[in-house]
């Protein structure tokens, strides 16, 4: 959350304060940023649950059926188009605000397409995160400035949407960073201390790399990175 909150608990301008608040579930891997987030705005919503990776997340979502999720984009688990697939299989009806540190493109129209309602970034001050919240509940759509201009050239053709590449979502932040480096050639004690994490924890992220994108060997996600060029 950035440095611009209200101090003084005052509702936000255009919060919708007036009227019935909104039922909110808050997922980020990040507890710190989830206190943050349950704090700043907790006086001007209702916060009926949250997660910390994909299956927390989605246990919360299908309990407590919220009117707006504020999702993370990269978590554990598969990430937030994971729960966003999950959950509107059973519940189409709610909807997903996308908070991320993330601006890249392929992040913001690949959540979009799973089914998102807006993407806003983790600089957004307290008010103006409520008040999108009440956007997102009333069947708005919201986006930070720059992001939104990444629908309009997807819409328009100037980006690629089939280029967005949904296996790639599957996989978190850290996988990603762990699938370059192996498919770069790196050992997994290069790749560990490249990363400042163990070589066990190196080893966890390989297999479950391999897991989600259906990969039996490095051979064959060297090829798939390379494919992609992601290396």
């Amino acid at each position: 959350m950035s440095e611009q909150q209200t101090t003084d608990k005052q509702a936000p301008e255009n919060s919708g304060a007036s009227h019935r608040q909104r039922r909110v579930v808050v997922v980020d891997d990040h507890s710190m940023f989830r206190s943050g987030v349950k704090h700043d705005i907790g006086p001007f919503v209702t916060i009926v649950g949250e997660g910390e990776d994909v299956p927390t997340a989605i246990e919360a979502i299908t309990r407590t059926r919220p009117d707006v999720v504020l999702l993370d984009v990269h978590m554990p688990g598969g990430g937030g188009i994971e729960v966003i697939k999950a959950v509107h299989a059973t519940q189409p009806e709610v909807r997903f605000l996308a908070v991320s540190v993330s601006d890249a493109a392929e992040d913001v129209i690949g959540v979009i397409r799973a089914g998102a309602r807006g993407y806003v970034t983790k600089s957004i001050s307290a008010p103006e995160l409520v008040e999108a919240i009440g956007r997102i509940a009333d069947g708005d759509a919201v986006f930070s400035p720059r992001l939104a201009g990444f629908v309009l050239d997807a819409f328009s053709g100037a980006i690629d949407i089939s280029s967005i590449d949904e296996d790639l979502d599957r996989l978190s932040q850290r996988e990603r960073e762990v699938l370059r480096l192996i498919a770069r050639g790196y050992a997994y004690k290069e790749v560990a201390r490249e990363l400042f994490i163990s070589i066990k924890t190196v080893e966890t992220h390989v297999s479950s790399v391999l897991r989600k994108l259906q990969l039996s060997n490095r051979h064959q996600l060297t090829r798939w990175a390379t494919d992609r060029k992601l290396v």
